[in-house]
C-alpha cells in the first residue's frame, strides 16, 4: 500500500489533520513561554536598577489606569472629628409684647399688628404688664400686652478655650436667654458680650474652661471652585456637615460693609453662626444667609469672611461695640455707558453720586461726578469694594484716593470721620450688668427733630428685654433719663449706670410726653 492510498483512508487523514493543527499551536506557545523567561530578569534589572544602571533597557512601563471620579471627591470626615466638638447649638428665647388693642373687643384678636399703629389712641398706654403703674389702667378702654416668649436656635463656633464663642447677631440680638450647648450634651447660660447688626457679628461668653476650638484660617486666599465643609444645627438637628464648593467671592448684601462668599454648600434656617472649613480644617467663613423663595435652601449660600468677623469680634470683645471709617458719599457701579460718558478707558471704579453736607469727602474737595479709582493705591474694580474697605480704617486715618475728574486723574487725601453708632446702648442678656435695658437707639436727624420738635433726643430703633416690658417700643423718641437730657447714647448708658433699680426715661411718642419707669440690673 503506496502512501497516497495510505493518506486517502478517511481516518488516516483526520489524524494527519488534527497533527497538522496542534503541532504549529504547540510551537507559538513554546515560544511565549521561552520569551516571557527571557524578559523576567530584564524586568527585575529595571526595578532593581541593576548593577550597571541598565534600567534604561527595561520595558516601558503600562500607565496605570486613571482614578473613576468618586475616588477625586474629598473626604472630610476626620475634619467632622477634629473640629466638631468645637462647634455649639444656640437656643434662644425672647419675649415680645403684642400691641397695645381696644378693649372694646376683647376677644377680636383678628386685626392686623404688622403695621404701624402710631395713630390709634388706644395705643398711647406706655406701661407693660410688670410696670409699677400698670394696676391704675384696669378697665381702661384698653388692653395690656402680654409678653409672648418666642424661641429661636443658631449655630456657633468656640475661638478661645475659656469660653468665647462667635456666632450670628440675628441669631442672639434681642434675646432674653441665650443658652449654649455642647457636643458632649453640656449646657450654659450664655452671656452676649457685644453684637454688631452691620456685619450680623455676635460674641458670646460661657463660663467655661479648656473648651475645644476651632483653627482660623484666612478667607483672602479662598478660590473660586474650591471645596468647603460647613457644619451646624440645621432645622435643630446638631452637628450636621454638608459640603459644597465656593462660587464667587465679593458679593455685596444688605449692608455694603461684608465682602460675602458664596457658595453652594446646603445651609438650612438653623446653620446661621456655624462656621464654615475650607480643605486644610480652617474657618475661612461664618454661615449667614440664604437666597430662597421658599424659605429653604435653593442652591445659593452666604458666608461672612472669617477676615471680617474677627476684626469685628476683636472690638466687641474690647470695647463693645465697632467703630468704622466714614467717607461721607454716596456711589453708584460704573457702567459702560457711563464710563464712555466720563471718557474712562474702561468701566471700574466708583462713581460719586452724591456727597455729604460737612462730611470728610467733602471737606476734603470731593464732588458729584467723580470717579474714584484707587483708594491707598488699590484699584477698586467694583464699586462694592470701597464701602468694605473704609469701612475697615480706623476713624480718624488719612487715606488718599485716586480720583477721575474732567478725563484726567488727580489725587486727593480725605481724613476719615467715624459711622454714626447705632449700637446698642443697653444690650439686654441674660446676665445685665450696669444697668442694661435692651434698647438700640440713634440720634436724631435734623428733620426728625422738627419734626418732633425737639432739639435732642435718641430715637428708638430696637426694643427688648426689660424696656420692651416697660411699653417702650420702636419708633419713641428718648428725650431725658432720671431728669437730664441725652443726645447720644454714651449720655443714656451713664445714666442707666448710675441708676438704682429704676430709671425714670422720658418718652416722646407722637405728640405727647410721658415718664416711663423701666427696670435696671
Amino acid at each position: 500500500m503506496n502512501l497516497p492510498s495510505v493518506i486517502r483512508k478517511p481516518l488516516i487523514a483526520a489524524i494527519l489533520g488534527a497533527l497538522t493543527i496542534a503541532v504549529p499551536a504547540g510551537a507559538l506557545n513554546l515560544a511565549g513561554a521561552t520569551r516571557a523567561v527571557a524578559t523576567a530578569p530584564s524586568a527585575a534589572m529595571a526595578m532593581t536598577g541593576g548593577a550597571t544602571g541598565t534600567s534604561a533597557a527595561a520595558s516601558p512601563a503600562t500607565p496605570a489606569p486613571a482614578a473613576g471620579p468618586a475616588t477625586m471627591l474629598p473626604d472630610f470626615s476626620s475634619m467632622v472629628q477634629k473640629y466638631g466638638p468645637a462647634v455649639v447649638n444656640i437656643s434662644v428665647v425672647s419675649k415680645v409684647s403684642t400691641s397695645w388693642s381696644s378693649g372694646d373687643n376683647p376677644g377680636d384678636d383678628s386685626g392686623d399688628n404688622s403695621g404701624d399703629n402710631n395713630d390709634n389712641p388706644s395705643d398711647s398706654n406706655p406701661f407693660g404688664p410688670n410696670s409699677p403703674f400698670a394696676p391704675f389702667f384696669r378697665g381702661l378702654p384698653f388692653q395690656m400686652p402680654q409678653p409672648q416668649p418666642m424661641r429661636g436656635e443658631g449655630s456657633g463656633f468656640i475661638i478661645r478655650p475659656d469660653g468665647v464663642i462667635m456666632t450670628n447677631a440675628h441669631v442672639v440680638n434681642g434675646a432674653s436667654e441665650v443658652t449654649v450647648r455642647l457636643t458632649d450634651r453640656r449646657e450654659y447660660t450664655a452671656k452676649v458680650v457685644g453684637v454688631d447688626p452691620k456685619s450680623d457679628i455676635a460674641i458670646l461668653r460661657i463660663p467655661a474652661k479648656d473648651l475645644p476650638t476651632v483653627r482660623i484660617g484666612d478667607s483672602r486666599g479662598l478660590k473660586v471652585g474650591e471645596w468647603v465643609l460647613a457644619i451646624g444645627a440645621p432645622f435643630g438637628f446638631e452637628n450636621s456637615a454638608t459640603a459644597g464648593i465656593v462660587s464667587a467671592k465679593g458679593r455685596t448684601l444688605d449692608s455694603g460693609y461684608v465682602p460675602f462668599i458664596q457658595t453652594d454648600v446646603p445651609i438650612n434656617p438653623g446653620n446661621s453662626g456655624g462656621p464654615l472649613f475650607n480643605m486644610r480644617g480652617e474657618v475661612v467663613g461664618i454661615n449667614s444667609q440664604i437666597y430662597s423663595r421658599s424659605g429653604g435652601y435653593m442652591g445659593v449660600s452666604f458666608s461672612i469672611p472669617i477676615d471680617v468677623a474677627m476684626q469685628v469680634g476683636e472690638q466687641l470683645q474690647t470695647t463693645g461695640h465697632v467703630t468704622r471709617g466714614k467717607l461721607g458719599v454716596v456711589i453708584q457701579p460704573v457702567t459702560q455707558g457711563l464710563a464712555d460718558s466720563f471718557g474712562l478707558p474702561q468701566p471700574e471704579g466708583a462713581l460719586v453720586s452724591s456727597v455729604e453736607k460737612g462730611g470728610p469727602a467733602e471737606h476734603a474737595g470731593i464732588e458729584s461726578g467723580d470717579v474714584i479709582l484707587k483708594l491707598n493705591g488699590a484699584p477698586l474694580k467694583d464699586s462694592s469694594e470701597l464701602p468694605v474697605q473704609i469701612a475697615a480704617i480706623a476713624p480718624g486715618t488719612s487715606v488718599k484716593l485716586e480720583i477721575w475728574r474732567n478725563h484726567a486723574t488727580r489725587e486727593i487725601t480725605v481724613k476719615l470721620g467715624t459711622v454714626a453708632d447705632k449700637r446698642t446702648a443697653a444690650n439686654g442678656g441674660p446676665h445685665p450688668e450696669g444697668g442694661k435695658l435692651g434698647l438700640a437707639v440713634r440720634p436724631l436727624t435734623a428733620d426728625e427733630q422738627r419734626g418732633a420738635n425737639t432739639r435732642g433726643g435718641l430715637v428708638v430703633e430696637r426694643a427688648s428685654g426689660p424696656a420692651a416690658e416697660a411699653g417702650i417700643r420702636p419708633g419713641d423718641v428718648v428725650l431725658a433719663a432720671n431728669g437730664s437730657p441725652v443726645h447720644d447714647a454714651e449720655e443714656l448708658r451713664s445714666a442707666v449706670e448710675r441708676s438704682k433699680g429704676h430709671v425714670a426715661l422720658l418718652i416722646q411718642r407722637g405728640d405727647a410726653r410721658l415718664f416711663v419707669p423701666v427696670r435696671v440690673g
